[in-house]
């Protein structure tokens, strides 16, 4: 992502580096879908009893739910696209969300790239535009966070339980 950003610009890696992850991910969905199955349950039974439960309880609203996961990643991405199929989300849902959950950790890669792509030398990467720059991405990385975050509270079913990430005595996702 870094990469497209310093040889493509902003607004091109980024519409690139978008269209390639959620390609990606949902053809590693299919792959699962086909063939991972009974590896992804032999190797993560907790985990996939865990994230079960609380598809389920939010299949309503699943679409926000997988937001929620993509933009406040509590649960890791490869293991969201591995058993996403296992949980029967829809392929289509599970493709939107990736395309716009990881826009924003898309976005702040390319722009990192971007602005990198332009320093010539040392004494570039420590002016007060660059520095400026650099800070005002690290901020906006906290908004989606912090507004998925604020609308989970109020709409998705996460909290429900203290021991919500203990399942049978052990700790997961």
């Amino acid at each position: 992502n870094v990469l497209a950003g310093a040889l493509f610009g902003t607004w091109t890696g980024l519409v690139l580096c978008s269209a390639l992850t959620s390609v990606g991910a949902t053809f590693c969905y299919l792959l699962s879908r086909a063939f991972g199955k009974q590896f992804v349950v032999r190797y993560f039974p907790d985990k996939v009893a865990l994230l079960q439960r609380k598809v389920e309880e939010n299949r309503s609203c699943l679409f926000f739910f997988l937001l929620f996961l993509r933009l406040f990643p509590m649960t890791p991405n490869w293991f969201l696209n591995l058993s996403a199929p296992i949980l029967n989300i829809p392929v289509a849902q599970f493709f939107f969300s990736v395309l716009i959950g990881l826009t924003p950790y898309n976005f702040i890669c390319v722009q990192t790239g971007a602005i990198l792509s332009q320093i010539t030398s040392l004494d570039a990467i420590f002016s007060w535009d660059t520095l400026l720059k650099l800070l005002a991405m690290a901020v906006a990385a906290l908004i989606p966070g912090t507004l998925i975050k604020k609308y989970s509270r109020k709409h998705l079913k996460l909290d429900e339980d203290k021991h919500a990430q203990l399942l049978n005595g052990k700790r997961s996702l």
